[in-house]
């Protein structure tokens, strides 16, 4: 699934960087080469590292 659609960031690539220890999507958005443009995107990338880093 899409988080990004700005960037084509997929939901893999997002709880992939949580896995690496970020932990916001700020840092995760730039440990993958990019940053937010819009913004619609936050709330679910933040929901989405929640979710990885609650599952390891």
């Amino acid at each position: 699934m899409i988080v990004c659609n700005c960037n084509a960031i997929r939901e893999r690539d997002v709880r992939h960087a949580a896995r690496q220890g970020y932990c916001d999507p700020l840092s995760a958005y730039k440990a993958l080469g990019c940053r937010p443009r819009c913004g619609q995107c936050i709330p679910y990338a933040r929901e989405v590292i929640e979710d990885a880093r609650a599952s390891d």
